[in-house]
């Protein structure tokens, strides 16, 4: 299908074991559609440092492209995205190295935004946390049936100030704010009816979510209170993107700090159940 051209191509995935490096997104184009492939198949297309630094390059390109009339972003294997490579940001536990993190993934996210061309995401699979930001960045989502959406990092003690920042624009503050307080997947169906705001779209998994809420860490539920009190979702709503971005990434670098963010990121690495040691 594809190749990657231009500046795209040269970040490469040269993991252990990962064989002859590949291109970390590909590109296609086909009758004024360039379509933008996340390639780390065996990482769910995680957004390592190197993916950010491609996709950044790559949506540079189209930009400059006269012949591009839409952009669509697709990921490659069994799933769209699953977010940030965590086990990447847990070799790193620098709140100086996060806050520069974050900011390398807004700068990509108001990229999308800033496209002069409709950016379409084409989802499949799974896209939580940050590949849940990049769905809800885009102008458009299709999806396929069996398409889950999850900002799941209230899991892992960390609540998604970032991906916050465009979920909230996209389906609303109450549909995002029972995502981003549960961490609960939703279908396809769900996230579309959540973003036309009809009823039975944010409700309809209420219970659900409160009960899921009823087991969360105290700090990590506090946290989210913190952000619907003021910090981050409603100045994040009312400010631009750029300032909404600034103000969310570094409130997820602090947070990254937290112990009990890096107990849960561990237990989620090691497959294990986390043990908070905030409650």
């Amino acid at each position: 299908m594809a190749e990657a051209t231009g500046a795209a191509a040269a970040a490469r995935d040269t993991e252990p074991g990962a064989g002859e490096a590949a291109p970390l997104v590909l590109r296609h184009d086909s009758d004024g559609v360039a379509t933008l492939t996340l390639n780390r198949p065996r990482q769910y297309n995680a957004l390592s440092e190197e993916m950010l630094d491609a996709l950044a390059a790559a949506l540079a390109a189209v930009g400059g492209d006269a012949a591009v009339r839409v952009a669509v972003i697709a990921g490659a294997g069994k799933a769209f995205c699953a977010g940030h490579d965590l086990k990447q940001m847990r070799a790193r536990p620098d709140q100086a190295y996060y806050r520069a993190l974050f900011a390398k993934c807004s700068t990509v996210m108001q990229a999308v935004a800033a496209l002069p061309v409709p950016v379409v995401a084409r989802v499949h699979g799974i896209a939580t946390a940050a590949g849940c930001q990049l769905v809800a960045q885009c102008d458009l989502a299709v999806a396929s049936t069996e398409a889950r959406f999850a900002v799941s990092g209230i899991d892992v003690g960390l609540f998604c100030s970032t991906p916050a920042v465009p979920l909230s624009r996209a389906i609303g503050r109450k549909a995002a704010m029972e995502m981003l307080m549960t961490g609960g997947f939703i279908d396809a169906e769900t996230a579309l009816a959540r973003e036309a705001g009809q009823p039975g779209g944010a409700a309809g998994g209420a219970g659900r979510g409160g009960g899921r809420a009823d087991r969360r860490d105290r700090r990590q539920v506090a946290g989210g209170g913190a952000h619907r009190q003021g910090a981050v979702l409603p100045p994040a709503r009312a400010r631009g993107l750029a300032d909404a971005y600034a103000l969310a990434g570094e409130t997820m670098a602090c947070n990254m700090m937290a112990e009990d963010a890096g107990e849960g990121i561990d237990a989620f690495i090691a497959k294990r159940p986390p043990v908070w040691r905030g409650r």
